[in-house]
């Protein structure tokens, strides 16, 4: 997966432009982009903030790398999961557990772009929208695979439904969720999509 995603564990061995951003996800979700000072942000790293700079060119640059990251990592993600399964409903199922273990895991970067998807620069912001976008057309295009009669706007509806319900979580359950929980969710996105 991209590097968005994983440094959000900050493992052992990331880069410091890695852990940069992990922090920047934890920092940004907890105050928000402008509650955050670059210096806060080095702090967060063990480098005082201006070393940031050695890394992004701005705070901006930190917030765009955050959000166009994770969108490109869903894409490439879903995509993936569609390209491995052999048949359009375990492409669907796969996509839905896909969804709902970022949704667990990326909790930070699901608060952050509902507080600040605003505060991006114009072409971070289109960059967005676009991976956005395709990633919705890919669960519609796999869905209606499923259900063939299905309208696409009634697909889009499902999805975004299906959406809605994963991404809350980043605001009401912990990252450490049980398989039970995780299951749980899964099955009631797969029944937002196909009921």
């Amino acid at each position: 997966m991209s590097t968005v995603l994983s440094p959000l564990h900050d493992p052992a061995g990331a880069s410091r432009r890695e852990r940069i951003l992990a922090a920047a996800a934890r920092l940004f979700a907890e105050r928000g982009f402008h509650g955050v000072t670059i210096e806060e942000l080095g702090d967060a790293v063990g480098v005082s903030g201006p070393a940031v700079y050695k890394h992004f060119a701005s705070k901006d640059a930190v917030l765009g790398e955050l959000l166009v990251g994770v969108s490109e990592s869903l894409l490439a993600g879903a995509r993936a999961v569609v390209a491995e399964a052999p048949r359009p409903r375990v492409a669907l199922e796969g996509l839905v557990g896909f969804h709902t273990a970022f949704a667990l895991a990326g909790a930070d970067l699901i608060r952050v772009q509902d507080r600040d998807l605003a505060n991006l620069s114009a072409p971070s912001a289109r960059r967005v929208r676009s991976l956005q976008r395709a990633y919705l057309e890919l669960w519609v295009d796999t869905l209606r695979a499923v259900r063939p009669g299905l309208a696409v706007s009634e697909a889009r509806v499902r999805v975004h439904a299906a959406f809605g319900l994963l991404n809350s979580t980043s605001h009401s359950l912990p990252e450490s969720a049980g398989a039970d929980v995780t299951a749980l969710l899964a099955r009631m996105a797969l029944r937002a999509v196909l009921s």
